[in-house]
């Protein structure tokens, strides 16, 4: 068999699939045999040989099913449209918003995806399958495909909200430190998966909107629900970037009124002491002519002179409500 191919499935159009047990099986296929489903490894060189010589794809349709870095998007092809979407990286030990991207040459007999890392919505229709409950024909293939890649996304954007609630509540609660750190993580999170999806509504909404020779229009109404879906998704993370914006400048405000609090406390001691530091200064210097130095009651009167001082200070502050 050929290194990097994981699976090569004849569908039966009845929700089943027949695999091809050997590569000599995949070279001798014929559109007369049925739908092929062909799905890849691109990292393994003999899958990259194979789709260089099935006779579907020029070189520059090549590189860019094989690339390594892919924008979402719908292209017609010499025999068919390429298809590149993205879904959720749930593969153990990753980040959801390094998006898992997939790749898909279409036409009208076969479909061959190409990927580097593991799916689980590949995985799902292959379960399907082998229950004979799975896609009939490409176009539902396809659309299926679509669907599930976007369901997925669900669990990790209701995961983010809830996040922003956690952060929200600890706005409330002064005496708990606020997780800058952990909240500018989930901003950056937001903003990764938003810059996908974005791009994969738009290749989705032409998909709909647009015809393909392998696209039956009963398939559009389920395309166009997930096209839906995805819009939703995209309204929740603009929402949960507004929000962690919002939040974000909650806490730069509420630093910046403690700050000016303590700022404004230190400032009013300082002005209450300026004038007690100045006479103090002022009779602490070492030449003649010091008054009172001869009479015992000369630092009792000076200290209660100061507080007096202090007080009436104070006093005036109190009425210019600066205190």
């Amino acid at each position: 068999m050929i290194n990097g191919l994981l699976h090569a499935l004849i569908l039966d159009e009845k929700g089943g699939a027949h695999p091809i047990e050997n590569s000599k099986q995949l070279h001798q296929w014929q559109p007369t045999d049925g739908k092929l489903w062909v799905h890849m490894d691109y990292s393994q060189t003999d899958a990259v040989d194979w789709l260089k010589n099935c006779g579907l794809l020029n070189d520059y349709e090549l590189e860019s099913l094989t690339a390594d870095e892919t924008r979402p998007r719908i292209t017609p092809t010499t025999n068919g449209h390429m298809l590149f979407l993205r879904g959720i990286n749930l593969n153990p030990a990753q980040s959801p918003e390094d998006m898992v991207s997939i790749r898909l040459f279409i036409n009208n007999d076969v479909v061959i995806t190409t990927r580097k890392r593991r799916l689980l919505s590949v995985q799902d229709i292959l379960a399907s399958l082998n229950n004979n409950e799975g896609p009939c024909s490409i176009s539902e293939l396809v659309c299926t495909l679509a669907h599930k890649l976007t369901s997925r996304m669900q669990t990790v954007i209701d995961e983010l909200d809830e996040s922003l609630d956690d952060f929200e509540e600890e706005i409330d609660e002064p005496s708990k430190k606020f997780d800058n750190q952990g909240l500018s993580q989930l901003r950056r999170q937001t903003i990764a998966l938003k810059r996908y999806l974005k791009p994969q509504k738009e290749a989705l909404s032409s998909m709909v909107n647009n015809h393909y020779p392998w696209l039956f229009d009963d398939d559009k109404a389920k395309l166009n629900e997930t096209t839906n879906l995805l819009i939703r998704y995209l309204e929740e993370l603009d929402s949960s970037i507004e929000r962690a914006l919002v939040i974000q400048q909650t806490i730069t405000n509420q630093v910046s009124e403690q700050l000016n609090q303590r700022m404004y406390v230190m400032s009013v001691v300082a002005a209450l002491f300026l004038p007690l530091g100045f006479l103090t200064g002022l009779l602490g210097v070492n030449v003649g002519g010091i008054p009172g130095t001869e009479s015992p009651y000369a630092f009792t009167a000076f200290v209660v002179f100061l507080i007096v001082l202090t007080g009436g200070i104070g006093i005036y502050f109190k009425n210019k409500k600066w205190l």
